[in-house]
């Protein structure tokens, strides 16, 4: 496994990715991320949010509109996530808190899709209280998604240290 995640490093543009100075290198695949996170993350809290009752006079069902650009945050996310991570790929992929990141991804990102489903398919929607299976999933969301951002964040803090073999923060 460790020869696979070399030759993902090794690669050209993984080279490029991780080494180059241009600031079309990492510098914007990371900011690419950040954005496609706050996106995804930010519209994810705003339908959580009303659902929650935290904007009571605010109706559900025009925030389906809301969708196509989180799903395309997501996508946005899927790409340059992926760049990202075959720069660094047995720094990333051998650190615990990577995994943890992605669960949470995962679970945010199912829980996005069975909001829609439970929620927006409703027809009685608006015209009665938000069920307390779409608070549920709505706290379970907002949940995932400040985890997945945390476990993002602390990569950086936990596990191997990028480019020094055999170090690890405690």
């Amino acid at each position: 496994m460790g020869n696979f995640l070399s030759s993902l490093e090794n690669m050209s543009f993984s080279i490029w990715v991780r080494e180059s100075s241009s600031i079309w290198a990492f510098p914007t695949f990371l900011v690419l991320h950040t954005i496609g996170m706050s996106i995804v993350a930010g519209l994810s809290a705003i339908i959580n949010m009303v659902l929650l009752g935290l904007w009571p006079n605010v109706p559900v069902k025009p925030l389906e509109k809301l969708y196509p650009l989180l799903w395309a945050g997501f996508w946005l996310n899927l790409v340059t996530g992926t760049v990202l991570l075959i720069a660094d790929a047995t720094t990333k992929l051998t650190n615990w808190d990577f995994g943890v990141k992605m669960l949470f991804v995962l679970l945010g990102t199912f829980l996005i899709y069975k909001i829609r489903k439970v929620v927006f398919d409703d027809p009685e929607l608006d015209q009665k209280p938000v069920s307390s299976q779409a608070k549920t999933l709505a706290m379970a969301s907002m949940a995932c998604w400040f985890l997945a951002i945390t476990a993002g964040r602390l990569l950086a803090y936990l596990g191997p240290v990028s480019g020094l073999s055999g170090t690890t923060n405690k």
